[in-house]
């Protein structure tokens, strides 16, 4: 890999990161799920954060408010 290719995906990938990262953060805050929890985790790995997030957090939330309105 070359210097300028480093100096491009770099960038990227702490960007990439740190969105990842607020935004699990943001939205654990409102479910109530551990935050820091999901925030840290996002500023360390790209892609399995999210998918676990939606696995753990997500889904079972907007199950729980479809049984609360039934």
């Amino acid at each position: 890999m070359t210097n300028l290719e480093l100096f491009v995906l770099v960038p990227i990938l702490i960007l990439l990161l740190l969105t990842q990262s607020m935004l699990l953060f943001v939205d654990a805050k409102k479910k109530g799920s551990y935050p820091w929890l999901w925030g840290i985790w996002g500023l360390i790995q790209l892609p399995m954060p999210t998918l676990f997030y939606l696995l753990f957090v997500v889904w079972p939330y907007k199950r729980r408010l479809k049984k609360g309105r039934s």
